[in-house]
């Protein structure tokens, strides 16, 4: 049986290899979009994020393997002939043109012509989309940041492209706008129903804004998954230190029991974590646990209880920061909420405390 328009896969990679030369930018890659969702490629400089992003985009053929769109190789198929638009880290505006201008550039180019006519109507539509209804006239230099991205968005989504790919695209803003921005995509997306392919190297952004994540490293494709599946159930301990922030306790896996883990940490102390992995009784692993999955307490009561001593105290708004230090563990972080520290009162540097956790909060990874 055969898959309907609306079910099957928009784009695929099947076995994509790019090679420059002997460097090996992207290995392998064996991933499916589906129609309408919101992916994100995650991972550092150098991952093969962008080479994937650039072979949907038509900007790079693959060496080996293939780029499928729509059940169809697109390998050969040139950039301008994909219906895929792509949102550049700096906008890539035309800067002696305005708003309108830009926007419209791509209907422009289309044979047979529009008129002028349907062309201003589709531009105050796209206005509108983007929430800067009467900037046509502007100038791109007279401009803020986020309103410039607004019109890059604008000018991508205008020819209603089966692909849109974002490279990038809030890295150039400041902290707030850059959170405006993310929920202001994500709404576009879900509005537009058009399938969004994002390329980033921050966490945040990913977990915040993508229906699932393909974490890459060395050109290749490490672990898929929802933001909730990556930082729940991480694959390896990459996958956990790259997606949000984690403590790490090394030691032996000791004994396996019904999928919980004894390890032997530092000074002899044991630790209990879920065994997510196919480690093995005898080898190194790492205890991975979640800075908000710490409680500090004044008396241990807690399954695991650690007596440590504060180090440093942030205050971050909604919660507060503690680095604290074990004579078992070394140092690792706490996040504890408002509420949680307004019960039991806070910290300051130089307190003794105790730190504590349940055994199923900690997840025990192979160091790979």
């Amino acid at each position: 049986m055969t898959q309907s328009q609306d079910t099957a896969p928009i784009a695929a990679f099947r076995g994509a290899t790019k090679k420059f030369g002997d460097v090996v930018a992207a290995d392998n890659l064996n991933l499916t979009i589906q129609r309408g969702e919101f992916l994100s490629f995650l991972g550092p400089s150098g991952c093969g994020k962008t080479t994937a992003l650039r072979m949907l985009a038509g900007f790079e053929a693959p060496t080996s393997g293939d780029v499928l769109l729509e059940g169809q190789v697109i390998n050969d198929l040139p950039a301008h002939r994909r219906p895929v638009n792509m949102v550049f880290q700096h906008y890539a505006l035309f800067p002696h043109l305005t708003v309108a201008d830009n926007i419209s550039y791509g209907l422009r180019q289309l044979r047979p012509r529009l008129d002028r006519s349907a062309i201003a109507a589709q531009v105050e539509a796209a206005l509108d989309t983007v929430r800067l209804p009467g900037f046509g006239q502007r100038r791109i230099w007279e401009m803020s940041g986020g309103q410039q991205q607004r019109v890059a968005l604008a000018r991508a989504i205008i020819n209603q492209p089966k692909l849109l790919l974002l490279d990038e695209p809030l890295s150039a803003l400041d902290r707030k706008l850059r959170r405006d921005m993310q929920i202001e995509l994500q709404t576009l997306q879900r509005k537009l129903g058009i399938t969004f392919v994002l390329v980033t190297h921050d966490q945040e952004e990913a977990l915040s804004m993508s229906d699932r994540i393909c974490v890459m490293r060395g050109g290749r494709i490490v672990q898929i998954g929802s933001p909730t599946e990556l930082y729940d159930q991480p694959a390896s301990r990459y996958v956990a230190d790259f997606v949000g922030k984690t403590n790490f306790f090394d030691g032996v896996l000791d004994t396996v029991t019904a999928g919980l883990g004894t390890i032997l940490a530092g000074g002899g102390r044991r630790l209990g974590g879920r065994c997510a992995t196919g480690a093995a009784v005898g080898e190194k692993v790492s205890v991975s646990l979640r800075p908000e999955q710490i409680a500090l307490r004044r008396v241990g009561e807690d399954e695991i209880s650690v007596p440590v001593r504060i180090v440093n105290r942030i205050f971050l708004g909604e919660h507060t920061e503690y680095l604290v230090t074990s004579d078992d563990l070394g140092a690792f972080l706490v996040l504890v909420s408002r509420q949680a520290e307004a019960a039991e009162g806070s910290y300051q540097p130089g307190d003794a405390a105790h730190a504590g956790w349940k055994a199923q909060s900690a997840l025990v990874l192979q160091n790979n």
